[in-house]
């Protein structure tokens, strides 16, 4: 068994509204030193065995939207 991490963000042109409430938050807790966040997303899959092609098929298809969105993949060893 493999387990692979995909980490999905919103590509760095677009605006992070959840990034910039949790930004706005930080700095009124008085911690001031939080120049912005990003929000994303970390979906772990558990597969029989790795084939990158399929796992890139799974993000385009589903995982992630490619319009807005960027992708990493990470195999966990």
């Amino acid at each position: 068994m493999v387990t692979v991490r995909v980490n999905v963000s919103l590509k760095p042109s677009l605006l992070d509204s959840a990034g910039r409430t949790v930004a706005n938050s930080l700095k009124s807790l008085e911690f001031s030193e939080v120049e912005g966040v990003r929000i994303g997303k970390t979906i772990t899959l558990e597969l029989e065995k790795y084939d990158e092609a399929r796992v890139k098929s799974m993000c385009e298809k589903l995982l992630a939207n490619p319009v807005i969105e960027d992708y990493a993949i990470e195999v966990v060893e």
